[in-house]
């Protein structure tokens, strides 16, 4: 029988973070949690959890500054982030997204929901893409097999939702996505994101990739597009 994976729950309500725990490793998940963004980052770095629920408001480092030193950090970068807000404000998904976060769940919520939003995350993380399927566009090369995207010979790091973006436009050079279907494509069509949060990935796409970003078009009142 397969091991579950490693989940670290962050959250300071004690209701809540019991809550999440019980059902997850209901589950069958292996859960350890931390109270505070500090402590959240020792156990990240010490323990490598598969998977981190990462609550926004915490009593010392905001969530947000908790996601953006742990996808700054090469040894947590890879981790996978949902974000649980109470705020519901689209600002505050909207920046945890462009940090890197995977997926966010708005409290209340329901255990079922938890449990589904876990599972995609992690299905996501494990699958991979078929050998040998690299692609190169002039000096961009992206090899989805080692999850590689390599500009004028230079490795670029990207978060997931940023190689995600970037392989799904670069398999159809000259094909426009439009917002909607780069979410359904790597997100899932039940995930509740905003046009505005697409754009945010595509603007720190372009930035990380240097001049290699301007393949990626701006097809205006459409959507996206990969030059050919």
């Amino acid at each position: 029988m397969a091991l579950k994976e490693k989940i670290l729950v962050v959250d300071d309500e004690e209701d809540i973070l019991e809550l999440v725990r019980f059902n997850l490793a209901r589950a069958g998940y292996h859960v350890d949690c931390a109270i505070t963004g500090n402590s959240a980052l020792e156990k990240a770095m010490k323990n490598r959890p598969d998977l981190i629920i990462l609550d926004l408001m915490l009593p010392d480092l905001d969530g947000l500054e908790v996601c953006k030193i742990l996808k700054g950090a090469p040894e947590t970068s890879g981790i996978p982030v949902i974000m649980l807000t109470a705020r519901g404000e689209e600002a505050d998904i909207v920046v945890g997204l462009e940090l890197g976060a995977d997926d966010y769940i708005s409290k209340p919520f329901s255990p079922r929901v938890l449990l589904a939003r876990v599972k995609a995350v992690l299905r996501r993380k494990a699958e991979k893409a078929k050998p040998g399927d690299v692609i190169q566009i002039h000096n961009l090369l992206i090899d989805p097999g080692r999850r590689k995207v390599l500009v004028a010979g230079s490795e670029v790091e990207l978060t997931y939702m940023e190689f995600e973006i970037l392989h799904l436009l670069a398999k159809k050079p000259g094909w426009v996505f439009s917002r909607d279907q780069i979410i359904d494509a790597v997100k899932g069509e039940d995930y509740a994101v905003t046009d505005r949060s697409v754009d945010v990935q595509i603007a720190g796409l372009r930035k990380k990739l240097g001049k290699a970003g301007e393949y990626i078009e701006t097809v205006r009142g459409a959507g996206y597009r990969m030059k050919e």
